[in-house]
C-alpha cells in the first residue's frame, strides 16, 4: 500500500519511503556537522551513495568548513551511487526545549537547501524529517515549522516538486495531520 499525499497543486509530495531510493535531482541529508556520515538517514545516504560523497565531504571540511558545517547551513556533493544527482547536506538543530532558536535553525535548513538546489538548477528535491531522530525535535513541532517554511517559499521557487519522505507511516501521519490544518485552511 502506498502512502502519498500532494499539496500546493502537486508542488509538494508527502510520502512514506526510503529517501536513498528517490528519483529526484537532489536529496537532502540530515547530516551531523562533521559531514563524515553517522546514523539514521546520514549513515544510509553515505553507505548507499558510496565513497565519492565522503571524499567530497572531506574536501568541504578541508577548504570551507574546517570546524564543521554550522547548524542551518547547506552544502552539496555528488549523489555518488544514489539515483539523485546531488546530495545536499544540512545540519538540523538539536532540541533543547524550544527556547534556543531551534525553530529558526530548522527553517533555515529547508530554506538553505532549497536555495542551493535552485543554484544547482535542480527541478526536484527530497527531504527527510530533519532533526526528529536522535536530535530529538518533537515531530509535531517540526511539522509545524516545515509547513510554515514551505508555505512561504513553495510558490516562489523554481523547483517543480518538493518531496517530504518519511521512513515510517506514523511519522507520515503526524506530518499530514499538521499539513491538513496548516495548508488546507
Amino acid at each position: 500500500m502506498s502512502f502519498e499525499r500532494y499539496f500546493f497543486n502537486k508542488r509538494i509530495l508527502v510520502k512514506v519511503g526510503d529517501i536513498t531510493e528517490e528519483v529526484v535531482d537532489a536529496i537532502v541529508n540530515a547530516a551531523n556537522s562533521s559531514l563524515m556520515g553517522g546514523g539514521g538517514v546520514d549513515g544510509a545516504i553515505h553507505r548507499k551513495g558510496g565513497i565519492k560523497i565522503l571524499e567530497e565531504c572531506k574536501e568541504i571540511r578541508r577548504t570551507k568548513y574546517p570546524e564543521g558545517l554550522p547548524t542551518g547551513e547547506a552544502v552539496a556533493t555528488t549523489g555518488g551511487n544514489l539515483r539523485a544527482k546531488y546530495v545536499i547536506h544540512t545540519v538540523g538543530p538539536i532540541w533543547h526545549g524550544g527556547g534556543y532558536g531551534e525553530e529558526e535553525l530548522l527553517s533555515r535548513c529547508y530554506i538553505n537547501s532549497i536555495n542551493l538546489a535552485q543554484e544547482l538548477k535542480c527541478k526536484s528535491i527530497a527531504f527527510p524529517a530533519i532533526s526528529t531522530g536522535i536530535y530529538g525535535y518533537p515531530k509535531e513541532e517540526a511539522a509545524k515549522v516545515v509547513c510554515k517554511t514551505l508555505s512561504g517559499i513553495v510558490l516562489s521557487t523554481s523547483l517543480e516538486e518538493i518531496r517530504l519522505v518519511f521512513f515510517s507511516k506514523e511519522d507520515y501521519d503526524t506530518f499530514v495531520k499538521v499539513a491538513e490544518k496548516e495548508w488546507e485552511k
